[in-house]
């Protein structure tokens, strides 16, 4: 009984080690934060919640589950991992899943957690760590020429090819081209159908075979326990033989059949009186004699 109890202890102490565990990782992973696109010289873009122009960093959430990026650090000098620590304990530094977060990089870390104390200029590395300090999760060398109110980004979400692009995106996707459907990739790769139907067949003779499978391995089950033998004791309890299944006759079945249906139609007889006849005490008795009863002699 103690054995039982500890093990049904520590699976529940294992369960919610697993739920805690899987909670922490799902909100503090932090390694799939990528720098996504940068603005050095702003003159008349993307302005902050003072109204200034300033320089900016986007930071891509690749992830499809919300990363806190809080306590992480930012900065642009690889000697100096820690310059800017991002603030815990602040919702606002949740990123949702595959979305972003701009900073504005204008040495000013007083006017909110989302202003560096440094800015951007053009040459320059910048980094992001992690919480500890030491993991560098990504980093972004900044071209030397910079284009006045040109961001330089990612061509594409989570793309390795960067370049200037045409129109500057703070906290949107960098492609606006219009993509190909799944359905209009499909069609240019199977015009005439010819996969989409093999497809479709292909799914439902699987499901019929499944089905298949299943009820016949139920059905299997079900009949071996119900014409299970079960063991008697032989004579004298010297052991125990398996007792037979008696196959019942056709006509005694017929019997059966017709009972219940002269039961369900009503063909049988009802009988509402019962007759009893009874034995006389004595063995003549004159009162039971007919003659007695004669008014004439019979001839």
């Amino acid at each position: 009984m103690q054995k039982r109890n500890l093990s049904i202890f520590s699976g529940i102490f294992i369960l919610l080690a697993v739920v805690l565990a899987g909670n922490q990782a799902k909100a503090q992973n932090a390694t799939d934060l990528r720098f996504n696109e940068v603005l050095v010289l702003n003159d008349s873009n993307y302005v902050d919640d003072f109204g200034q122009h300033n320089s900016w960093i986007e930071i891509f959430n690749s992830a499809y589950n919300s990363v806190n990026i809080g306590g992480c650090y930012l900065t642009d000098d690889l000697n100096n991992p820690t310059k800017y620590w991002i603030p815990t304990g602040d919702p606002a530094t949740v990123i949702p899943p595959r979305c972003y977060m701009v900073f504005w990089a204008d040495d000013m870390p007083t006017r909110g957690i989302f202003h560096l104390n440094f800015k951007l200029e053009g040459g320059k590395t910048i980094a992001l760590f992690d919480a500890n300090g030491r993991t560098m999760i990504d980093k972004l060398e900044i071209p030397t020429e910079q284009k006045v109110d040109t961001t330089y980004g990612r061509l594409a979400d989570n793309s390795q090819n960067w370049g200037y692009l045409d129109h500057s995106t703070p906290g949107a996707n960098n492609d606006h081209s219009r993509k190909a459907s799944a359905g209009e990739q499909f069609v240019a790769l199977d015009p005439l159908g010819f996969g989409m139907t093999l497809i479709a067949m292909s799914v439902v003779f699987s499901a019929l075979a499944i089905l298949y499978l299943i009820f016949r391995s139920t059905g299997k089950y079900f009949t071996k326990k119900a014409t299970k033998p079960v063991a008697v004791e032989a004579k004298g309890g010297a052991e125990k033989v398996p007792a037979r299944k008696e196959e019942i006759s056709g006509e005694v079945n017929a019997a059966i059949a017709m009972a219940l249906y002269m039961y369900q139609s009503e063909l049988h007889d009802t009988e509402n009186t019962v007759l009893t006849i009874q034995k006389v005490s004595r063995n003549y008795s004159p009162w039971s004699s007919k003659i007695y009863t004669l008014r004439k002699t019979p001839r």
